[in-house]
């Protein structure tokens, strides 16, 4: 992709409005935190700590409309605590040039090193910076320094205390979550009904189980909806797959294909009731047709062997998901498998081994988490610089739009970039026509300043521009109530934010860090992944009496976790100016295909996990040895650029398919694996041809 489209590709991404569920009530909330320390402060007849102040409780109101599972009182605090002392150092600091650009650069350092961790520590981060360079602006001695500090964690307090004192939606996200995953299975089983081989997004499955994880308090208070469902609509899954399988479930066509999309669209319909019920914390209601669909018919069983096995197993995770739903709270149902009892979350003190553990990792020059933090350092000491030596005044504003622009990937700081500009432009424009046409006071321009913070809550997940827009106003009202002249405000905000945004687009393209050249790197992790979760569950075939579902439940969770690394990095270097000559964009496509029919056929073949009492499988337990002995040389292989052999498990495959006259479920798993390995090799193949052969159907290829 050229620089051109690039950019136009970006500028058109960080300008889309996008439609968004509104929350009003939790907007309300927010905007009247900032309310309360706004109206203390010029209660207590003090303009300047009014400003300070309202910044605190604007960010720990801001804080909580992010993605997160921690309990948004626990947000609140974590970001008030960070911005009263990142704000008491900047005062110790601001009377020395020197002393607080090494201030400024080192803990903006700190700050792009915090992605490392997470997107809201990252985020959090930035806050912190940017308080520092606005409140350091105002003013003050040390006490003084003290009082503002304290007040901004005073408006981070008032946030969590309104949380806790009036709650809007309990478990809310939590529930949301897990309606969300019950619901992208509904719609898993639909598509499945006319695609037997549809592909399915883990990512709602993850956040379910993202959501899940609570603390020893709340596994206590937990509403009992949201105990069973998870782990019920994980094995459903692979059950779904198996079943609609026309190699290892029903046929194509005749009876047994009618009967499984019958099966298919009840289990599609239980499932949306169920998520219907969580979401709104309602019993289940199930149409009788469904309910009718899931009884084995008066003339007898339609479906046979394997299929037949996947129906009865189906019916059963249905019918568990529904009472799990309904049952009462002193309920004793033993955990289901994968379930096993709490996923329990880590205290907050309890997590800074593990943060510094993720810092650490990043600590080498080619993570692009480290060349962030190098690379947003030095951007805002050089931007500082610049907007002190320009004749404007508040010179702040350049570091500011830089860092808060700035992003550890080029799509996402150069579509905020622009957005972040064209935002500033409407929100100051409308903002400094107001203070020109009107006049107002310092408590009629807090008023304008609440009502813009409320416009920002209701309006969070719209768009960036949209949220600048309103930061834009808010910021002119706020400092308004200083005494700040609007005409000053509006030009230099433009100016300044302008110069701020095209340092931090410079920056990025005199140091990127681009996202392309590691795709090879990803999509061999991935494979690797994979491969360790196919591995799991062949050696459970090979060896029944050795059962470890520990083992493969874990190796499922670092597919998915591999599958979404790559997905993110191939968004990412879709949206960059250079191009991969080992991996072209169709390539990566058919690559993704493949691996993605890999993790599902390891899902099939985890759906129908032979007893404990079962006899042990030659063929099983040699095609695991080969599989794990050829993901070695393989996985290497993708980084290199060489081609990929899997002649010896094919001739392994063949030995075993000799041998072995009952056709077994893991036979023929083993069958699909290898179209998919298949696939994969003629996807990254650089001989003539070879791009094209990897656009070939595994319905096609599966006949062997």
């Amino acid at each position: 992709m050229t620089w051109s489209r690039a950019l136009k590709k970006t500028a058109r991404s960080g300008l889309t409005i996008e439609r968004a569920e509104l929350t009003p009530l939790i907007a309300v909330r927010g905007t009247v935190g900032v309310a309360l320390v706004i109206g203390l402060c010029l209660w207590r007849g003090n303009p300047t700590l009014a400003v300070s102040s309202a910044f605190g409780a604007f960010a720990a109101g801001t804080v909580t409309f992010q993605r997160s599972w921690r309990p948004r009182p626990v947000l609140a605090l974590a970001v008030a605590g960070g911005l009263a002392l990142s704000t008491f150092l900047g005062y110790l600091a601001a009377s020395h040039l020197l002393a607080f650009l090494l201030l400024l650069a080192g803990w903006t350092f700190l700050a792009g090193l915090a992605w490392a961790i997470g997107p809201i520590s990252g985020v959090v981060g930035t806050q912190t910076v940017s308080i520092m360079l606005v409140t350091v602006t105002l003013p003050t001695s040390v006490l003084g320094a003290l009082e503002h500090a304290a007040l901004i964690a005073f408006g981070g307090l008032i946030q969590a205390t309104l949380i806790v004192v009036f709650p809007v939606r309990p478990w809310g996200v939590q529930r949301d979550a897990l309606a969300d995953a019950l619901a992208a299975e509904a719609d898993y089983a639909r598509r499945l009904r006319h695609d037997p081989v549809a592909p399915f997004d883990p990512q709602p499955l993850m956040d379910a189980r993202l959501a899940s994880a609570v603390t020893p308090r709340q596994a206590k208070r937990r509403p009992v909806q949201l105990h069973g469902p998870r782990g019920i609509a994980e094995q459903i899954r692979p059950v779904l797959a198996s079943l609609a399988d026309p190699v290892v479930g029903a046929p194509l066509e005749g009876p047994e294909r009618d009967r499984t999309r019958d099966l298919l669209g009840a289990a599609a319909t239980v499932l949306d009731a169920v998520a219907h019920a969580i979401r709104h914390d309602r019993p289940v209601r199930l149409p009788p047709e469904a309910m009718a669909t899931l009884e084995v018919p008066p003339s007898g069983p339609v479906l046979k062997g394997a299929a037949r096995r996947s129906a009865y197993r189906l019916i059963a995770l249905l019918a568990d998901a529904v009472e799990s739903t309904d049952e009462p709270v002193e309920s004793t149902r033993p955990a289901t498998e994968g379930e096993r009892g709490h996923l329990l979350r880590p205290s907050v003190p309890r997590l800074i081994p593990g943060a510094l553990r993720s810092l650490h990792r990043e600590l080498r020059w080619s993570s692009r988490i480290l060349r962030h933090a190098v690379r947003i350092s030095v951007v805002a000491a050089v931007g500082y610089l610049l907007g002190t030596a320009l004749p404007f005044g508040h010179g702040y504003w350049v570091p500011l739009a830089s860092v808060m622009v700035m992003r550890p990937d080029f799509g996402q700081t150069y579509a905020r970039g622009v957005a972040r500009f064209c935002g500033t432009l409407v929100g100051v424009t409308v903002g400094g026509a107001l203070m020109a046409l009107f006049h107002p006071g310092a408590h009629v321009a807090a008023a304008l300043a609440l009502c813009c913070v409320l416009l920002m809550y209701l309006l969070m997940h719209t768009g960036v521009s949209v949220t600048s827009a309103c930061v834009a106003a808010y910021v002119v009202f706020l400092l308004g109530i200083a005494g700040a002249g609007w005409e000053q405000t509006v030009l230099e905000r433009l100016v300044l934010t302008l110069i701020g945004g095209l340092l931090a687009m410079a920056a990025y393209a005199l140091f990127p860090t681009w996202e392309t050249p590691r795709l090879r790197r990803r999509l061999a992790e991935w494979l690797e992944a994979n491969g360790r979760y196919a591995l799991a569950v062949f050696e459970l075939h090979a060896r029944p009496a050795e059962r470890r579902p520990r083992q493969v439940r874990d190796a499922l969770l670092d597919s998915r976790a591999a599958r979404v690394a790559w997905e993110e990095s191939e968004e990412r270097a879709e949206k960059e100016p250079v191009r991969h000559r080992g991996l072209s964009r169709s390539s990566a496509a058919a690559a993704t295909t493949a691996l993605a029919t890999m993790g599902r056929v390891a899902m099939i073949l985890e759906a129908h996990l032979p007893k404990k009492d079962a006899e042990p499988s030659v063929g099983a337990t040699a095609f695991a040895y080969e599989l794990r002995e050829s993901l070695e040389r393989t996985t290497q292989a993708v980084v290199d650029r060489e081609e990929l052999d899997w002649s010896e498990l094919h001739a392994v495959w063949e030995r075993w398919d000799a041998e072995d006259e009952s056709q077994g479920v893991a036979l023929r798993g083993a069958d699909l694996l290898l179209d998919a390995l298949d696939d994969l090799a003629h996807a990254l193949s650089r001989g003539p041809g070879g791009r094209n052969r990897a656009a070939r159907g595994r319905l096609g290829s599966s006949s062997r």
